[in-house]
């Protein structure tokens, strides 16, 4: 199987659908991506990762994402390297937002839209969040 992923809000919620999906699929032995693009971006930034904003109002699922066991965002997106999940920031996004690739996660790679398409043309399941 191949799951394509396009990562284009950068919200804690965001960050769980995205690497709930690519570590579940990863561990199932598929082939996995994720094109982070816009503020998707901020889920594999070395620093805004660890503080992403939970929307308004829904700070008590801090405390129930502890309860359960949930993993931090920064483990899942660890999970996610360990189990060679392709991560793809968008080349044109970083562009527009004066970004670097060193300000990024170790092990993501940088292309732009044609790239992603060429990895999710033959995907079995694509998702966008």
């Amino acid at each position: 199987m191949k799951v394509a992923i396009i990562a284009a809000n950068g919200g804690m919620f965001d960050a769980y659908k995205v690497f709930n999906i690519a570590t579940a699929a990863a561990a199932t032995d598929a082939e996995v991506g994720i094109f982070f693009t816009f503020e998707g971006l901020n889920l594999i930034h070395k620093d805004a990762h660890k503080q992403l904003p939970l929307p308004q109002g829904k700070e008590h699922f801090q405390e129930g994402f502890k309860k359960a066991n949930v993993p931090p965002v920064e483990e899942l997106l660890s999970m996610a390297k360990d189990l060679n999940v392709k991560m793809i920031g968008c080349q044109m996004t970083m562009d527009v937002m004066s970004l670097d690739k060193d300000q990024f996660v170790e092990g993501i790679e940088v292309g732009g839209a044609a790239m992603f398409l060429s990895f999710a043309e033959d995907a079995n399941v694509t998702l966008t969040f």
